[in-house]
C-alpha cells in the first residue's frame, strides 16, 4: 500500500512540475514577443528584468523645448485666370509661407520677383474643378512648396519652407 501512495504522490508532483514549466515558458515567451514587437506591458517587463539590465523608460518623453515664434513670410495676393473645360475662371488667393529659419525668409524676400513668377506659373496651370477639392488643394500646397524650395541662382540650396498656408482662396 505504501508503494501505491508514493506512486500517487509522484504523479501529482510530476503534474505540478509540468504545470510550473508551462507557466514559466508562457511568461518567457510573452516577454520575448512583447519586446520583439515593441508591445508595452507596463512595468511587468521591468519587474522581471535581470539585475543590471537597462530599464525601459516608463515616463513619456518631454516635449521639445520652445524654439521661439514661428517665422511667417506673407506674399502679396495672386489673381490668375484658370482655363476650364467650358469657361475660364478667376482664382484669387493669398499665400503665407511658414519658414524653417530666418535666412530662408530673407532669401524669399530677396528673390520676390522670381518667387511670384514661380507661383503665378504654377497657379495658372491648375484646373478649377480639381483645386476646389481637398485633395486638389493638398496637391497644390505640395507643388508650391516644391517649386519655392528649389534653389535660386546663384545659390545651391533653396529656402527651407515648412508649410504653405492659404490666407485667401476664391474661385469665380
Amino acid at each position: 500500500m505504501a508503494a501505491k501512495e508514493s506512486s500517487g504522490i509522484m504523479k501529482w508532483l510530476l503534474l505540478i512540475i509540468l504545470v510550473l514549466i508551462l507557466v514559466v515558458g508562457a511568461v518567457v515567451g510573452t516577454l520575448f514577443l512583447s519586446s520583439k514587437f515593441n508591445i508595452g506591458l507596463g512595468n511587468l517587463a521591468s519587474a522581471v528584468a535581470p539585475a543590471g539590465a537597462p530599464m525601459a523608460p516608463t515616463a513619456p518623453a518631454a516635449p521639445p523645448p520652445y524654439a521661439g515664434p514661428p517665422i511667417f513670410t506673407p506674399l502679396e495676393a495672386f489673381t490668375v485666370t484658370l482655363r476650364g473645360e467650358t469657361r475660364n475662371r478667376i482664382l484669387y488667393t493669398g499665400i503665407t509661407l511658414r519658414m524653417g529659419d530666418e535666412q530662408s525668409s530673407q532669401m524669399i524676400r530677396d528673390y520676390m520677383p522670381e518667387v511670384r513668377d514661380r507661383v503665378l506659373r504654377l497657379l495658372s496651370q491648375q484646373s478649377p474643378e480639381f483645386i476646389q477639392t481637398p485633395e486638389g488643394r493638398a496637391a497644390l500646397v505640395k507643388a508650391l512648396s516644391d517649386a519655392l524650395q528649389a534653389p535660386y541662382s546663384p545659390h545651391v540650396r533653396g529656402p527651407l519652407i515648412t508649410d504653405v498656408l492659404f490666407t485667401a482662396f476664391v474661385i469665380q
